[in-house]
């Protein structure tokens, strides 16, 4: 991963910082009792923010467009939990992702029961694809580094593809707010295809021009890794059911509290029937009050009967976003992104959180705080294809190994709900990448 852009990236960070007034890329979870909150500091009615999209990440590169979210608190009496949430994100990143999203959250669709809605159509002209199961396969980076003796493209481990994604989800009480029932359907439209180089080629320098048809993606099609049936993507339609149990004591940056949810998401439609069962905890621990808080989260997420494609691996599922597989700014900081791609796998993040510095401008309430972190992940679950289809120098030996990666992070937080989040993580193993910078919305978790 390259580490350009890290100061650009930190002024861009603060820039957002006069500009924003509210807004947030996903929709939070309900907590299950609101904290207290000095009553000068209580919004009513509605907030409406208009943003710049200004963002990086090592794995996408920056980010640049437009959002707009639209909260309605009512009387106040929730704050700072909205009644109401309209998201709206338009935007693109100079290495060809693009989203086009609309998210609705209220958790008040009706008494004891939180609507959530999505419609996406996400476009990525190079995404990241290392193979299967992590360690198992084979990577080298003289294949996308430029002036090395077994260079061949620098697109060797993309591929292109665009997904629209569409998700309804209700959470009822069971027990209060604490212990909440979920159910849902999610459809994934995947359209998948080689890297298109010719777009990369206009106006490109003769040494920069990049050859058709080379990538691990093409590869795993001429050898018959990937399965020809699948070739092209395919759609896939969750049906979700499970339970929630959450007793954090503020959303956005809680200092204590219990976050855990179980369900299983079945893929009952299409030529593809398959299960997964999800078990997410993360905890938040009080170390100094109001001010130091230590947060972890541990997650597995094995198949549990049924074929999968290829496609529909790179997927973290949770109750309230749906993310790409495991490596990246999401998830394992440093790491590539999709690295760790496999049938099932677990993964754990650990965050010790300082609120640095308070302060108000104009009306609006802000903090600074600093982040240290530690992630790792590991594929639990191979994906299964015939090894002996892959060259001899690709065969790596079976069993995936930790991957893990450590840094370090700002947040910028306004009003409880908006935050700009900056880190840094460095990877533990040389096989999964160097290092990666992001800025991006709100806590990793």
């Amino acid at each position: 991963m390259k580490k350009k852009g890290l100061l650009g990236g930190l002024m861009a960070a603060f820039a957002l910082l006069p500009l924003a007034s509210a807004a947030q890329s996903t929709p939070a979870q309900e907590p299950a009792s609101p904290p207290a909150v000095d009553s000068s500091e209580v919004k009513t009615g509605f907030n409406f923010g208009v943003l710049p999209v200004v963002a990086y990440d090592a794995d996408t590169g920056f980010k640049y467009g437009g959002l707009t979210n639209l909260y309605f608190y009512g009387d106040g009496s929730s704050y700072p939990l909205y009644r109401h949430s309209l998201y709206l994100e338009w935007s693109r990143t100079t290495r060809g992702s693009g989203v086009n999203m609309i998210t609705y959250d209220s958790p008040f669709f009706l008494p004891g029961v939180r609507l959530m809605a999505e419609a996406s159509l996400l476009t990525e002209k190079a995404l990241d694809f290392y193979g299967f199961n992590g360690a198992e396969a084979y990577f080298n980076t003289d294949f996308f580094t430029q002036g090395t003796d077994d260079y061949l493209s620098r697109v060797y481990y993309r591929h292109d593809r665009s997904l629209l994604r569409l998700r309804l989800d209700l959470q009822g009480d069971i027990i209060g707010k604490k212990l909440r029932w979920f159910g849902g359907v999610d459809f994934f439209g995947n359209t998948v295809a080689p890297v298109d180089v010719a777009p990369l080629n206009e106006d490109a320098a003769p040494e920069d021009i990049l050859p058709e048809g080379v990538g691990l993606f093409q590869d795993y099609l001429d050898w018959g890794v990937i399965p020809a049936d699948q070739a092209e993507g395919g759609n896939t339609t969750f049906l979700k059911a499970g339970a929630i149990w959450d007793t954090r004591d503020n959303e956005p940056n809680p200092m204590s509290g219990i976050w855990t949810e179980a369900f299983v998401a079945v893929s009952a439609f299409g030529p593809y029937k398959f299960g997964k069962f999800v078990l997410t905890h993360r905890q938040f621990l009080t170390v100094v009050p109001k001010r130091v808080s230590f947060a972890y989260r541990l997650s597995f997420q094995p198949r549990i009967f049924g074929e999968m494609p290829f496609y529909m691996l790179p997927f973290v599922l949770n109750s309230t976003m749906t993310r790409d597989g495991l490596g990246g700014g999401r998830n394992i900081r440093g790491v590539l992104r999709n690295r760790v791609v496999g049938e099932g796998f677990a993964y754990a993040n650990a965050e010790l959180r300082w609120k640095a510095i308070k302060f108000d401008v104009g009306n609006q309430n802000f903090y600074i705080a600093l982040v240290g972190f530690t992630d790792a992940g590991q594929v639990t679950d191979a994906y299964e294809f015939d090894t002996n289809l892959l060259p001899e120098a690709y065969r790596m030996p079976e069993g995936d190994v930790l991957h893990f990666s450590y840094g370090g992070g700002l947040r910028i937080a306004m009003n409880e709900n908006f935050m700009v989040a900056v880190d840094y993580g460095i990877s533990g193993r040389p096989e999964d990448g160097t290092s990666g910078f992001y800025i991006s919305l709100n806590n990793l978790f």
